[in-house]
């Protein structure tokens, strides 16, 4: 363990024998908890804190001039957001519920065993950091601004499903559990991690890895690193991405495919944070943040057994769900506008206008890549652009291509008609359902006939005779 996976506040001691601080200290400091602040009279505890903040008290009750139980109770009263742990020679019962129902948060006896102390510390912490978080998440949603927005200046948005994301990400940012992020394939997984690695303060680098098609030994030897002669082939010493991410943050990517013997691994590195590079068997610490990433569904993964019940539970501590672009479709006048402007930087040409019939044309589109489609999209009809207004050729032969192969591509209004094939819903009639249609499309496409006869399928002459019938 390093001192980096605890916070800054340090961890303050109460006892008034001083052999017993000094063993606490040692112990601490074997477990790599080094900012310690001790108080050999229990006089003094109060009017140190408030001078000091500790993330974790631990009490002994034992004490002259003020007992511990006593000392407890004014510490509950004043500040009742910091963990306090009772470590005593006292095994009566009664104290010991005593104290709990005073607010301690944990009761040890003595002589202490190093690991159960250590045990009980990070477990005061990760409560301490969570209530921490959600005060910064409600302060976050009172306020409704954001206090660094321009970590968040790649991912391009006005939509309030994002912004409230953005919220949510900054209260979680410093939290030393890992953070997964899910959403289709091309909705900027990577972006939004990336402004969570500049929101945590870490000095470090950003360290992505794509986990996809990659076997348990290239995961640990691409991850882990290896000693000089590991392996046949390890002629160097290779240190790893982990060593690469230190103090600052891994995003491992496609993290759903990953192997169940990699899986393993991994969780040890999150609960631990040690792991072994190959052919060692010295452990490596780190304090590396750690962020994955999928577009699969990990819970239906685990009912399954191809993914662990253990690491799901790890991974999900802190959960943000990126939607898809076709739920956040009044980003689109802004999304195309940055991408014909990059396009157009690209190629070294003036940045094209384009005709209001697009954003008809793509608003009606469900997007299955996403983000990354539309961009390929733009970036495609900026390369074969000559004129001063982009044609809607090249976006309507990329989406006649992917309406073929995935027929959910496009939006149009034969989706509204699900409800008429309900058990009990009345069936309209031919010319009912045709009115229906029509209606529904010239109502997505703003009027324009052209637009509403290809959402359904038909000329637009056919649809002037659709139109033209309705009102004989």
């Amino acid at each position: 363990m390093t001192e980096n996976l605890y916070p800054v506040q340090p961890i303050l001691i109460v006892d008034d024998e001083i052999q017993i601080l000094t063993s606490y200290k040692i112990a601490l400091k074997t477990a790599g908890i080094t900012h310690i602040v001790s108080c050999q009279d229990p006089r003094e505890a109060l009017p140190l804190l408030e001078r000091i903040e500790p993330a974790v008290i631990l009490l002994d009750l034992s004490m002259p001039h003020i007992k511990g139980d006593q000392l407890l109770a004014a510490v509950k009263l004043e500040y009742p957001e910091i963990p306090v742990i009772i470590i005593t020679g006292n095994d009566e019962l009664e104290t010991a519920v005593d104290c709990m129902k005073t607010g301690a948060f944990d009761y040890l006896l003595k002589p202490f065993e190093k690991n159960r102390l250590i045990t009980s510390i990070t477990r005061a912490l990760e409560l301490r950091e969570l209530t921490n978080e959600n005060i910064r998440l409600k302060e976050r949603f009172l306020s409704n601004l954001l206090e660094n927005p321009d970590a968040f200046s790649k991912i391009i948005t006005a939509n309030r499903q994002m912004k409230d994301l953005f919220q949510y990400s900054e209260a979680i940012s410093k939290s030393s559990q890992p953070i997964l992020i899910t959403g289709e394939s091309g909705v900027g997984k990577e972006l939004m991690a990336d402004a969570v690695h500049k929101l945590s303060g870490r000095k470090g680098a950003f360290v992505p890895l794509n986990i996809a098609g990659i076997d348990d030994h290239a995961f640990s030897d691409t991850l882990f690193g290896h000693a000089k002669g590991a392996y046949t082939g390890a002629v160097n010493v290779r240190e790893g991405l982990m060593a690469k991410a230190g103090g600052g943050t891994i995003f491992m990517d496609e993290i759903g495919e990953l192997s169940l013997d990699s899986q393993v691994k991994l969780l040890r590195l999150i609960q631990e944070r040690e792991y072994y590079p190959l052919g060692t068997d010295l452990p490596k610490s780190t304090d590396a943040k750690i962020i994955v990433a999928t577009n699969r569904d990990l819970r239906a993964a685990q009912k399954a057994g191809t993914f662990r019940k253990d690491l799901y539970y790890r991974l999900t501590a802190h959960q943000i769900h990126i939607p898809p672009l076709r739920d956040r479709i009044d980003d689109l006048p802004l999304l195309l506008d940055y991408f014909f402007e990059e396009a157009a930087e690209d190629f070294g040409k003036k940045k094209p206008a384009y005709p209001h019939e697009l954003l008809v044309l793509l608003k009606n589109y469900r997007f299955p890549g996403n983000i990354r489609e539309l961009r390929s999209m733009v970036f495609d009809a900026v390369a074969g652009h000559g004129e001063k207004k982009i044609s809607l050729s090249r976006f309507k032969s990329h989406i006649d291509q992917e309406s073929k192969s995935n027929p959910m591509s496009i939006a149009d209004g034969k989706e509204s008609g699900a409800n008429w094939l309900s058990e009990n819903a009345l069936l309209p009639t031919i010319e009912e359902a045709n009115h229906t249609l029509i209606e529904t499309a010239l109502k997505r496409t703003g009027g324009n006939r052209s637009m509403a006869a290809r959402l359904l399928g038909i000329s637009r002459q056919r649809l002037l005779r659709h139109l033209k019938s309705s009102t004989e």
